[in-house]
């Protein structure tokens, strides 16, 4: 855990926030917690705020009744006081306080997580008067989109991880079975597989293969029913997986199936290949959509070409059309094009790669084939 949460993360954020112009970053639990501190605090309607000032000391604020929990936590072994309020007290105005204290002045401007509660933000520019308050998206996005060598191996054992229930598709995905019942099979696998929460099983047959974030149903899996299986969790480092492949299930493919299967894996391979630094997401895009396009399916592919990966399932870089920022070594994200055709069924293909210094990367190498399992 310490080479995934180093202890030179506070300073690094700090220098960050310094360059700029923010005066403290505040941080409740999230990925953005996580990142800097290793502590994976669930949110609640008590308070747990990292106070991170751009002079002075940081202040992790927790329930009191938490506070074993931070000491367990890769949070325990940093250089890091953590302040644990009781039932009765303001959570609110220590932070107020501190941050002033650190600083030796009100602070001006002061940087929130993106996915803090509503609640607490409004709590917070209570007891902060005067302060403007912005995002910490903005001041913490280069630091968590570069991703270090350790980083990129936790997403490696991810990506492995849910290969093998991939790879055990064939226990699960049978003839006569719902959606729901061999969703809540893929749910247990990944748990069996090395994750310690699954995050999504999307299990889309038939005609809901046409729909990319189709919801688990009752529909029963038919012979001959194409049937996309996204799927993907997190692990106990808190480094996520995502892995989308097609099956048919009970019989081979339609053949107009196989045919836009294989425009498909074209697409799938060339927006892979042009990964590299200084190429921007917007080609890697326009690598896989003018695939499709030139096979005859441009209209059928109705989302971006994919999302970047790491203590959240989607953050950035996003690789979509007028995204105009080069890529660059140790970016994480997914490749997924697809094609749906709606009222018929449809098909994608996902895996995570990341940018390398000569190149590419994929952290999935299960076959990227169209699978036929038996009935």
């Amino acid at each position: 855990m310490s080479s995934l949460y180093p202890d030179d993360r506070l300073t690094t954020a700090r220098d960050a926030a310094r360059r700029g112009g923010v005066d403290a970053l505040l941080m409740t639990p999230g990925a953005d917690l996580r990142y800097l501190t290793g502590y994976n605090a669930h949110a609640t309607e008590r308070l747990t705020c990292l106070v991170l000032p751009a002079e002075g000391d940081p202040l992790l604020v927790v329930p009191v009744l938490e506070r074993a929990m931070v000491a367990a936590s890769p949070a325990g072994s940093l250089d890091l006081d953590v302040a644990g309020w009781e039932e009765t007290e303001d959570p609110y105005a220590v932070v107020g306080t501190h941050l002033r204290s650190a600083l030796g002045r009100a602070p001006e401007r002061v940087a929130v997580g993106n996915r803090m509660w509503a609640e607490q933000v409004l709590r917070l520019r209570d007891c902060l008067p005067g302060a403007e308050l912005g995002l910490a998206g903005s001041v913490l996005r280069d630091l968590r989109m570069i991703k270090t060598s350790a980083e990129v191996e936790a997403l490696r054992r991810a990506g492995q991880a849910i290969d093998r229930v991939h790879a055990r598709m064939g226990e699960f995905l049978r003839v006569g079975r719902t959606e729901r019942e061999v969703g809540r099979d893929i749910a247990a696998a990944i748990l069996q597989e090395g994750h310690v929460s699954a995050d999504f099983t999307i299990v889309g047959s038939g005609p809901n293969g046409a729909s990319p974030h189709h919801e688990l149903s009752d529909r029963v899996v038919h012979a001959g029913d194409v049937v996309v299986v996204d799927i993907g969790g997190t692990t106990a480092d808190g480094y996520c997986s995502d892995n989308t492949r097609t099956y048919v299930c009970g019989g081979p493919a339609p053949g107009e199936v196989a045919d836009y299967y294989a425009v498909l894996l074209a697409a799938q391979q060339a927006s892979t290949a042009a990964v590299r630094p200084g190429v921007t997401p917007h080609e890697v895009d326009a690598a896989a959509r003018d695939v499709i396009t030139a096979g005859g399916y441009g209209e059928f592919f109705i989302h971006r070409t994919g999302h970047g990966i790491g203590l959240e399932g989607h953050e950035e870089p996003y690789i979509v059309a007028g995204n105009s920022e080069p890529l660059r070594p140790g970016m994480a994200f997914s490749i997924e094009p697809g094609i749906y055709l709606p009222g018929r069924n449809g098909a994608r293909i996902e895996d995570i790669v990341v940018c390398t210094a000569d190149g590419v990367d994929p952290l999935n190498v299960i076959g990227r084939d169209l699978v036929v399992l038996p009935g």
